[in-house]
């Protein structure tokens, strides 16, 4: 995905439901009994593997107050990463003890046990977290990981190119509006496209989310796994929509995502819009800085208006059960995603998981972004962004399940549906080539695919 690093803000994917037993990653070794081995009890230092950008700060703060050290580590952003977590973990060594792992991910991990069961830690957290990420964290009624973020998607636009087309923007509300206003937005010149689409996974799966589709579904005890892209009428539903987008030339599909052209687009309104996360706007200000005062934020268009919304990114910070180190492990995401460091990551940028920030004054009234320099940004002309933000939270529906593979799903997208943006197919037949493609995946990793 395309969310998180120091220059992209905090972010990305979604509610899942888990599957195997922890037991093996549950013991009493983690517990704070007197039988807790001697390493335990003596520890100096942790291994962290993160790439967002506020938990420097954080971990600095953590050692002053714990004496615990932090080796806060960045080895790549999301599948970098990930590829380096697999390897340790096949190795048998090298794992580090806290890692940050997206939500679309944590799946893919818990289900071969590889992270921490922390649900005897959690009882009450549902309370603090908004119901999107809580939920995201979660599998089979277990708890293995705390969020740091959240990503609900949110409808960014540019007011001077909607005003030019003569198209109020805070009227639209169906997906129909937006098509409506895409053809306007074109009529402006042949380079000039409501939003772009160059056939991203992680996107695909927000909107059809967004649509309320459930295509897929995984069994308690994680043998069968339901792969239905094909037959899900709220799936088909976003294919049709997005498909007479394409058709109708009203979409950029040569533009690349975080493309230094695609930032050039926002600022010169040839790309008018963005449907993503609520982490974007430092993301704005600091790679569309010259956009400043044009851009501002509604609420995602929906199939039927209804006031629903889905995930789009956000990551959570996970204890590996291999760790030797779980209490201080606990520790450190304890304090950095439900304790001080939380504050401390909120006020260098990133969009809040948890209840409290979200409904704060400070949270709220805010009209200004800041930049990488400390600057604050009038980003959105004086509008409180983060009050529309932290609706788009609350409206999250929490149904979307991910697939116990999602790494592999997103990675291998643009091989069967890339050719769907080019013109060269139709959506459907690349979704229908990619749902074919998951099944025999999942049947060659020993799972009963439906």
């Amino acid at each position: 995905m395309k969310f998180t690093n120091a220059k992209k803000a905090v972010a990305l994917t979604g509610a899942i439901a888990m599957l195997v037993s922890v037991a093996a990653c549950g013991s009493d070794s983690n517990s704070n009994s007197s039988s807790q081995p001697a390493q335990e009890k003596d520890v100096q230092e942790i291994t962290v593997w993160a790439w967002e950008p506020t938990l420097t700060q954080v971990a600095k703060d953590f050692e002053k107050e714990t004496g615990i050290k932090v080796d806060l580590k960045n080895v790549g952003t999301n599948t970098k990463e990930y590829t380096q977590l697999d390897n340790a973990i096949e190795a048998g060594s090298g794992a580090p003890d806290v890692a940050q792992v997206e939500y679309y991910a944590i799946p893919q991990y818990a289900i071969k046990g590889n992270l921490l069961d922390i649900t005897d830690k959690t009882s009450g957290y549902e309370d603090f977290y908004t119901p999107g990420p809580w939920a995201s964290v979660q599998f089979a009624g277990k708890v293995y990981g705390l969020p740091m973020d959240s990503g609900p998607m949110a409808f960014f636009y540019n007011k001077e190119v909607f005003d030019k087309a003569g198209v109020d923007a805070t009227q639209i509300k169906t997906w129909d509006d937006y098509y409506e206003a895409a053809k306007k937005i074109h009529a402006l010149g042949d380079n000039y496209y409501i939003t772009s689409d160059t056939g991203d996974a992680g996107f695909y799966d927000s909107m059809t989310w967004l649509a309320g589709g459930q295509p897929f579904k995984t069994s308690s005890d994680g043998s069968e796994v339901t792969i239905n892209l094909t037959g899900d009428e709220n799936v088909q539903k976003f294919n049709t929509y997005w498909q007479k987008m394409l058709d109708e030339g009203l979409l950029d599909t040569k533009t690349a995502g975080w493309s230094e052209d695609w930032f050039k687009g926002m600022v010169d309104g040839t790309i008018a819009s963005l449907l993503t996360g609520a982490w974007m706007p430092a993301n704005l200000a600091n790679s569309a800085a010259a956009g400043a005062g044009k851009w501002r934020v509604a609420q995602m268009p929906t199939a039927d208006g209804s006031a629903t919304n889905a995930e789009n990114g956000g990551s959570s910070l996970a204890v590996l059960a291999s760790s030797k180190k779980a209490d201080a492990a606990y520790k450190f995401i304890e304090y950095a995603n439900h304790g001080d460091g939380v504050a401390t990551r909120v006020a260098g940028g990133a969009f809040p998981a948890d209840k409290a920030s979200m409904e704060s004054d400070s949270f709220k009234n805010a009209t200004t972004v800041k930049n990488a320099d400390g600057e604050d940004v009038d980003y959105f002309g004086g509008q409180k962004y983060n009050e529309v933000l932290a609706q788009a939270a609350e409206n999250v529906s929490t149904g979307y399940q991910f697939l116990p593979f999602e790494v592999k799903a997103r990675t291998i997208f643009g091989d069967y549906v890339g050719k769907s943006y080019t013109g060269d197919q139709k959506l459907a037949d690349g979704v229908a080539a990619w749902q074919k493609a998951l099944q025999d995946y999942g049947k060659d990793q020993g799972f009963t695919v439906k």
